[in-house]
């Protein structure tokens, strides 16, 4: 019987041998080309400590150890032999024998399992990789997340203490006759909205607090740590392609993997013989003798062929190559928007630093005098006050979209594991 590989599989291996080695360039490139920036050290050592005590971590190291369990298992011999033990007794005649059988592989189909084993390593390599790389993206938007709802606390307090600030000094202004009744009460109705606000913005505080320690965040070590936003680097366009994001190299292992399976179920279609031998003793009364045999026996696919499994298979590599491409279609799409979200970002918040209307204490303390000389109302005051806090509170949130679309931009463009300290950790 001779065994033939089909121009697909040749294909697919040939493949295979490109995608490393593309690979490899793409991440002797993106090492070669990549600005030397990395987050500070605090964040990075937070993040590893983050992840190496996660569940996460712990149900990736062992979905690893189970796959190099299965490829140690694969390689492995497939049957083990066989003792068989019998007795006849007819008549006069006893018939005593001992034998030993063994099916022989003689198709390979330990070979052929051991590659697809293989290939699902390498799968469950990628895919851990590409677990460690989305639990570092939630990690830094949950950390941006928590110092943003801080940062708008921190304004809500200013607000509530500048119309707090404000309600007392319109009762006396009220007292003293220099404004009226309803201009006092809109001080006071405005002190009291702002109450409600903060009551909200400390609500949104601790839900953003719970969201961060629950991807194993520990705010308390980063209390005294802001966010550099001004130090983030310009958007680069990418020098290589998409062959180093984690996201296409599972999908491109879970393709190799598939159509290993396939050449394993076709082989599974060969059989394999039996090979048996046997020895014992005959009596024939008073008369005893010797007894030899060898047997073979080789099974019959004839009820069942296991074609529908080779079928089944292929269908499953296929799935898995369109999948592939979907994931390449879909990465160069996101990466193109990660990286004009990221310049979009960057400079609206260059824009917001870089505007005077920003600089909260400077208007509070100029409406504040304008409207003690008589040139601004209570109304106006009131509702200037509010753009001013306003737009404070929009650059926590600016701020916060900075950070990311940097992420983001960081892991379209295969940089973050290396920003975020975690390249090379487990």
């Amino acid at each position: 019987m001779h065994l033939v590989r089909s121009p697909r599989r040749r294909r697919v291996a040939r493949l295979a041998v490109l995608v490393l080695a593309a690979s490899l360039l793409s991440g002797l490139a993106v090492a070669a080309q990549a600005p030397d920036t990395q987050a500070p050290a605090a964040l990075r050592e937070a993040l590893q400590a983050a992840w190496q005590h996660h569940p996460s971590y712990r149900a990736t190291e062992a979905q690893l150890a189970a796959a190099r369990a299965r490829f140690d298992a694969a390689g492995q011999p497939l049957y083990n032999p066989e003792v068989e033990l019998a007795g006849d007794d007819e008549g006069p005649d006893r018939t005593t024998t001992a034998g030993l059988n063994l099916t022989l592989d003689l198709s390979g189909k330990r070979r052929v399992r051991r590659d697809a084993a293989s290939a699902r390593v390498d799968q469950a390599t990628a895919e851990a990789k590409l677990r460690r790389r989305d639990f570092a993206k939630q990690w830094f938007a949950s950390w941006a997340e928590l110092q943003t709802s801080q940062q708008r606390v921190r304004t809500g307090e200013r607000r509530l203490a500048l119309v707090t600030r404000f309600g007392e000094l319109a009762q006396k202004q009220f007292a003293a006759a220099d404004i009226s009744g309803l201009e006092r009460d809109l001080a006071l109705l405005a002190r009291d909205e702002a109450q409600a606000q903060q009551s909200q913005l400390v609500a949104e505080q601790a839900e953003a607090e719970a969201r961060f320690r629950a991807v194993g965040g520990a705010p308390e070590l980063l209390a005294s740590l802001t966010l550099p936003s001004d130090a983030l680097p310009a958007p680069m366009a990418p020098q290589t392609g998409i062959e180093q994001l984690p996201d296409w190299q599972a999908a491109q292992a879970a393709a190799l993997a598939a159509e290993r399976e396939v050449t394993v179920a076709r082989r599974n279609r060969v059989a394999d013989p039996t090979v048996g031998v046997r020895g014992g003793r005959i009596d024939y009364g008073n008369v005893q003798d010797n007894v030899v045999g060898v047997s073979v026996s080789i099974p019959l696919f004839v009820r069942n062929s296991y074609r529908a499994e080779v079928v089944a298979a292929q269908a499953d590599a296929d799935v898995a190559v369109a999948e592939a491409e979907r994931v390449r279609v879909e990465l160069d799409a996101d990466r193109r928007r990660a990286i004009d979200s990221y310049a979009a970002a960057q400079s609206a918040w260059s824009r917001w630093q870089a505007s005077r209307g920003t600089d909260v204490e400077r208007r509070a303390n100029l409406l504040e005098r304008l409207w003690r000389e008589g040139e601004l109302s209570t109304a106006d005051y009131l509702l200037q006050l509010k753009q001013t806090l306003d737009t404070q509170l929009a650059g926590a949130e600016l701020e916060a979209r900075l950070w990311r679309s940097y992420t983001d931009y960081l892991a379209a463009t295969g940089q973050l594991e290396r920003w975020a300290g975690l390249e090379g950790t487990p």
